[in-house]
């Protein structure tokens, strides 16, 4: 296993040099302008490389598409496509995306320079490294691509079959949220129901705590209560009537807490349990002890100034703390997919208003809109009509409810996983798994074997 990134070509670069040897003026301002169009727009993106399991014929290759988050090495090695490497033997890529992770396309992340991170810049990126790899690694004419992607990345796997069939055989898209949404509130609407399915109480004293919260801020004494029970860095009262920083508050704590929680195949029981546990004291107490779990703030502050978080995600930097992917997806929220998962506590307006203060007072709900149209029209949303793809979702995802969850197409069945949270099929197997789970897996590994013999 390897990580490679693309080299200039050196002999391009002597023959410059040798050129200028002994310049004049008018060599030297062409020689600059020929360096400036022959490499003013290159740059290095990461990928993996993992030859071990590849049968040595050069006929098949798996890719992994990295999303929203940087590429890492323990993919390369783990996962369930793993588990297809063994049986199928392809050669393995993981691909990095554009302006994540380590692929820096340009100097710093201003706005003028994030016009070029769109999700169709990065499948012409993947086109362009599937062409490049097969050259690189001797892949023969009839090679088969098959890629593999989760949630953002699902959808990309999916798109880059639709717009490139020609080099991509195959796509494996788990938990993807193929339509472009503006409001979304079904997001944590869903999110109550699986709580309501796991014990009828925990919803009730869900609303209760929050109803609790509202109580406690219209007091000194019960604001006093909440900078202690969640450990707060600012104090609230001098903050209660603003409404960008409330809004950031209930933000926080409703999407960190039952989000993330649900989402990522932790088991709603765990939640309502706690939810439930009397011992911790009223339900605005055990509210407050399930936040410091999940995001671990039992040691240190919770910050949540609206102008602070803005400030961060407003920074350029590469190095930036909030430019680990921050400034980078929500770019992308504000200028392709919306997905914002709204509630009573914090609805559209305040989205959209995150959108003009960290980019331009012009991204407003209109160009939303239209933004998020032109997404759904180009790629088709959820009328995407493609082949040898298949759908992967599990049930306790929100996310599901933006994606195709019903067979339409044959040749682009649906595997809805009972019990599953967002992209259980692409980790490892574990002994946990449900029944549901494990044949799921089966099943995509049957699937991934059809296209491959096809």
């Amino acid at each position: 296993m390897s990580m490679n990134v693309p080299e200039i070509q050196t002999n391009y670069v002597k023959k410059i040099i040798q050129a200028v040897q002994s310049p004049t003026p008018e060599m030297l301002l062409n020689t600059r302008r020929q360096l400036y169009n022959r490499f003013a727009t290159a740059w290095l993106n990461r990928y993996f490389v993992n030859d071990e399991f590849a049968s040595g014929k050069g006929n098949l290759a798996f890719l992994q598409i990295e999303g929203e988050g940087g590429a890492r090495a323990s993919w390369m090695t783990s996962g369930s496509w793993i588990t297809y490497a063994h049986k199928y033997k392809p050669i393995l890529f993981q691909l990095e995306h554009r302006y994540y992770g380590k692929s820096h396309p340009t100097e710093d992340l201003s706005n003028e320079n994030l016009v070029y991170l769109t999700s169709q810049q990065a499948l012409g990126d993947l086109a362009f490294f599937i062409e490049a790899m097969n050259q690189n690694h001797n892949l023969t004419r009839d090679v088969k691509w098959i890629v593999f992607g989760g949630s953002y990345a699902g959808n990309l796997a999916a798109w880059v079959r639709l717009k490139y069939p020609h080099l991509v055989h195959g796509a494996m898209s788990a938990s993807a949220p193929l339509l472009a949404k503006l409001d979304f509130p079904e997001y944590l609407e869903d999110i109550e129901d699986s709580l309501r399915a796991s014990n009828e109480k925990c919803s009730t004293i869900l609303k209760q705590s929050i109803d609790q919260i509202d109580v406690l801020l219209h007091t000194a004494v019960g604001q006093k209560n909440l900078n202690d029970l969640f450990n707060l860095c600012e104090d609230i009262s001098k903050n209660v009537h603003n409404s960008l920083d409330m809004y950031n508050f209930f933000m926080n704590l409703i999407i960190e807490v039952f989000a993330f929680v649900i989402q990522d195949n932790t088991a709603p029981d765990w939640l309502c349990g706690s939810l439930l546990d009397e011992s911790i004291g009223p339900e605005i107490n055990r509210l407050a002890n399930i936040y410091k779990l999940v995001t671990n703030t039992s040691t240190q502050c919770l910050s949540y100034k609206y102008d602070k978080d803005i400030s961060i995600i407003q920074n350029r930097t590469w190095e930036s703390r909030g430019n680990f992917g921050d400034r980078q997806w929500t770019y992308q929220t504000c200028t392709e997919f919306g997905y914002y998962q709204t509630h009573p506590k914090f609805p559209l307006s305040f989205f959209v208003q995150r959108c003009q203060d960290i980019f331009r007072s012009s991204h407003n709900e209109m160009f939303l809109d239209r933004a998020i149209n032109r997404t759904n029209v180009f790629y088709g949303g959820l009328d995407i009509e493609v082949s040898n793809v298949v759908f992967v979702h599990g049930s306790l995802d929100p996310w599901r409810l933006l994606g195709i969850t019903k067979t339409l197409n044959e040749k682009a069945p649906v595997i809805m996983i009972e019990g599953a949270g967002h992209c259980a099929n692409m980790y490892n197997p574990s002994e946990y798994d449900t029944p549901q789970l494990t044949a799921a897996r089966v099943q995509i590994g049957e699937l991934i074997g059809t296209w491959i013999n096809s």
